[in-house]
């Protein structure tokens, strides 16, 4: 063993090299691996964080930096501008062009019973950046897979706590929210440095096995709903109109009411009036009553004779035949 090794250092190392001359290049190379190991670069969306000989000394931001070489200190680099996000239910593999799914199935992940005790297969989205790289790194012991322990754990308590109407339907918005403040909870608990941003439920739908029967009955509540429409679009169009006439109704009775006092004010305010002036000339007002009444009567007479009363003698001035009689 010895000897190959010392036959492959020939190789490399010409005979006639001076050992002034390996010295040269062995510093040279000494120095190079001192390079290489000293200076890094950190990219800007990126922190790296410095540990020296295991224990946490320092976060440098991005660009180039330095460090002690020969392992003495190491660097962590972590990206805390980049959004990460976890998968549940689904993997993606491939974004470029047409998005790929895995066709492995993840049932495990997805499968939750519901409040109303039926069965639910959820798949979401968390989206979330690292805002704490010590902690990211340090305080928790594999801190992606405890975070997606977290997020499993919170979605089948949200899940459970709702029926299978609310989470396929209505509910989504409100499930997603909750799921939000809950993992920010526990993260900030657990001392995770993370911060989450948003989670975004993908698909919700029954299990394949129970799909027609839940079909069904989406049908045949979508016919309910269909004819509760129809029932309240008739009692739109009629009892409003009804309502309408109602109203109108009373309206023209207020009116017709108030039409009646008024003229009875009126009237009443006019016979006032006329009794205050009987009141002031008594026997004017009666012959101007009688006047005016016999001119009111007297054009509804036929042919009209006024004779004096101490008059005698004038029938033979009357036409007393059936046909005069007639004729008047």
């Amino acid at each position: 063993m010895q000897g190959n090794a010392r036959a492959q250092f020939e190789q490399i190392i010409p005979k006639n090299v001076s050992p002034r001359v390996l010295k040269w290049i062995v510093a040279a190379v000494v120095a190079l691996i001192l390079l290489f190991s000293t200076f890094f670069t950190i990219e800007p969306e990126e922190l790296g964080v410095v540990l020296r000989l295991g224990k946490y000394v320092r976060t440098v931001n991005p660009g180039l930096n330095l460090k002690l070489p020969l392992g003495i200190e190491k660097v962590f680099k972590v990206p805390v501008e980049r959004q990460l996000k976890l998968e549940f239910g689904f993997r993606t593999e491939r974004t470029d062009g047409r998005t790929q799914y895995s066709a492995k199935d993840f049932l495990g992940e997805s499968l939750m019973l519901t409040g109303d005790l039926n069965a639910a297969e959820v798949e979401w989205i968390v989206q979330y950046r690292i805002h704490d790289p010590y902690k990211f790194l340090f305080r928790v012991r594999n801190t992606v897979q405890t975070f997606r322990d977290i997020n499993e754990a919170i979605m089948r308590e949200i899940v459970g706590d709702r029926t299978v109407n609310e989470v396929l339907t209505v509910g989504r918005q409100e499930v997603a929210t909750t799921a939000t403040n809950m993992l920010q909870g526990l993260a900030d608990q657990y001392e995770m440095g993370i911060k989450v941003e948003q989670v975004v439920l993908q698909d919700v739908n029954p299990p394949e096995q129970v799909k027609p029967a839940f079909n069904e009955v989406n049908e045949a509540q979508q016919e309910r709903e269909k004819l509760i429409n129809q029932a309240r679009s008739e009692y739109n169009k009629f009892i409003p109109k009804a309502r309408g006439e109602a109203q109108r109704t009373i309206e023209g009775a207020h009116g017709y009411a108030l039409q009646r006092i008024n003229n009875a004010k009126g009237e009443a305010a006019n016979f006032n009036a006329v009794f205050e002036e009987y009141s002031k000339a008594k026997v004017v007002t009666r012959q101007r009553i009688y006047l005016e009444t016999m001119n009111d009567v007297l054009q509804k007479v036929g042919k009209k004779l006024i004779t004096d009363e101490k008059a005698s003698g004038i029938l033979p001035l009357f036409n007393m035949s059936k046909e005069g009689l007639k004729n008047e």
